[in-house]
């Protein structure tokens, strides 16, 4: 699919979504520190309802796309902070750290950054709820859907372990992003932080034999 067809059908999409959810609310429950996050929730909250009905993989240019032998097996709506530090030239790559939540509302896992024994970042991770987890290989590949949000990515998976969600997962997909990017002014000093709200729905596959 190329990228103008791609974003053509999401926008309709989106509109249509918000058609039929203009007389809806939505609401979930994170963790204490996040409710100024709900509105910017909102919209990309009910979009990821509805492509997890029936656990689908959602429409995704082929950018970032899995192949056919792979298929979803988890799919989580995470609410959080992109973590930017200005190392005195650019405010470098982003830290995650989010909560991801299933269609009911229930916390499922955590999502932060992991980090080598010299400091350096070694990718984005997950765990879930049962002791499962799974770090993503970076660089990823990615797409830019929204100018004012954080691209949609699809990460190699690396070592999963442990039983649970996470186990045997061989691809992950950031989609549906709203929020998350680094500050456009320069920081005031070197490794001041800066925490930007951000939502994304996630989508974890697993290798299948059809």
């Amino acid at each position: 699919m190329t990228a103008q067809r791609f974003i053509k059908n999401k926008n309709r999409k989106i509109d249509e979504m918000k058609t039929k959810t203009a007389h809806q609310t939505q609401s979930i429950h994170p963790s204490a520190g996040l409710p100024t996050l709900f509105s910017l929730a909102l919209l990309a909250a009910t979009t990821s309802a509805t492509l997890a009905e029936d656990n689908r993989a959602p429409e995704v240019p082929t950018t970032i796309s899995v192949g056919e032998t792979n298929k979803v097996h988890f799919h989580g709506f995470g609410v959080g902070f992109q973590i930017y530090t200005w190392n005195g030239t650019s405010w470098g790559g982003a830290v995650p750290e989010a909560t991801l939540f299933d269609d009911d509302g229930n916390v499922v896992a955590l999502h932060f950054g992991v980090f080598a024994s010299n400091g350096s970042f070694v990718g984005p991770a997950w765990q879930s709820n049962s002791g499962s987890k799974v770090v993503g290989k970076i660089p990823p590949a990615s797409f830019t859907v929204d100018t004012n949000a954080i691209p949609w990515l699809r990460l190699e998976a690396v070592n999963p372990e442990g039983p649970g969600i996470f186990a045997s997962t061989t691809f992950i997909q950031r989609v549906n992003t709203t929020g998350g990017k680094a500050p456009s002014t320069n920081g005031a000093f070197v490794g001041q932080v800066a925490r930007i709200p951000y939502t994304a729905d996630y989508f974890f596959y697993r290798q299948t034999s059809y």
